[in-house]
């Protein structure tokens, strides 16, 4: 099964480049970092936490070359697992935190990306809970390099970052050709993807709450809008208190578009094929059923042409 799921064509949609640093980049990144400290500073027990590893390993990139190694090493496990297509998330509101210089840090991971086995498009996100005065300086920058970055879309803490914030951002960046996304659904309920669709998003990052409310499970599934879903990411972040109850299989079944990802593959412990393997033996997916799932992450890129 692990070999047919590596030949299988199959493209990663949301996956964070800070949460797909794994302990010993970490440590090569950072060379005043031991191992133990390294893995201490991934260790967390529910979302704020996760919130908090994230950023852990977010401080340690101080320069252009750290972001591009990460992407480098990034690129190359997905590469070795099959994937031939990767939008790619980038905090740029984080780089922009850090005082440091996102246009230099922007051209170093799309160099690595030009590189790279795979084909690699970037989204930008402003880190919602910072407000949506923060989220300008990276809605600009993402219209300024359309083509490279294809999509806007909003990460972090859906509870203290509503996305009613980011409405004019979003206009914004529709006007300027980018495409638009959104974290929802996954610590807050319906009413927070009932927002994303209406600020403009046209893909769901997580949405899994989705499940509580039968009228928008019928609008995902009538309009075609795609969840992205991390099944790992939510079990491992206790947004949903269990691996038997995620509703993956649920949402397939009533015809919502689904999409498999890995999130923050890192800080996850997980791989995109470990994801595709645990629906099979958890969830019960069949084989056509796992290459339906690996068509929509082609048919619902921002990107065509992979």
């Amino acid at each position: 099964m692990t070999a047919w799921l590596k030949e299988l064509p199959k493209a990663e949609l949301h996956v964070h480049l800070e949460g797909s640093i794994d302990a010993a980049t970490l440590c090569e990144i950072d060379g005043t970092l031991s191992r133990e400290e390294a893995e201490a500073g991934f260790r967390y027990s529910d979302f704020p936490g996760f919130l908090t590893a994230f950023g852990f390993v977010a401080s340690r990139l101080r320069a252009p070359a750290d972001y591009a190694l990460a992407a480098r090493r990034m690129f190359e496990g997905l590469a070795a697992q099959g994937v031939q297509y990767a939008e790619v998330t980038l905090s740029a509101g984080v780089v922009l935190w850090k005082g440091q210089d996102l246009g230099a840090v922007f051209d170093a991971v799309v160099r690595e990306g030009r590189e790279a086995a795979i084909g690699v498009a970037w989204n930008l996100d402003p880190v919602r809970q910072w407000g949506p005065v923060a989220g300008w300086p990276v809605v600009e920058f993402a219209a300024s390099r359309v083509g490279e970055v294809v999509s806007f879309g909003l990460g972090g803490n859906e509870v203290t970052g509503p996305v009613e914030w980011f409405r004019e951002q979003y206009k914004y960046a529709r006007r300027h050709g980018l495409r638009l996304t959104c974290h929802a659904g996954e610590a807050d309920g319906p009413a927070s993807v009932w927002a994303a669709l209406e600020a403009g998003a046209e893909r769901i990052g997580h949405g899994f709450r989705a499940i509580e409310d039968p009228v928008l499970v019928r609008h995902l599934r009538d309009r075609g809008v795609p969840l992205e879903i991390s099944v790992t990411s939510n079990v491992r972040t206790r947004t949903v208190p269990a691996l038997s109850e995620h509703p993956v299989r649920r949402l397939y079944d009533a015809g919502v578009p689904l999409v498999i990802n890995t999130d923050d593959p890192a800080l996850f412990g997980v791989t995109l094929i470990d994801e595709y393997e645990m629906l099979i033996r958890e969830f019960g997916f069949g084989r056509s059923e796992i290459e339906d799932l690996a068509r929509n992450s082609f048919k619902y890129a921002f990107r065509g042409g992979f």
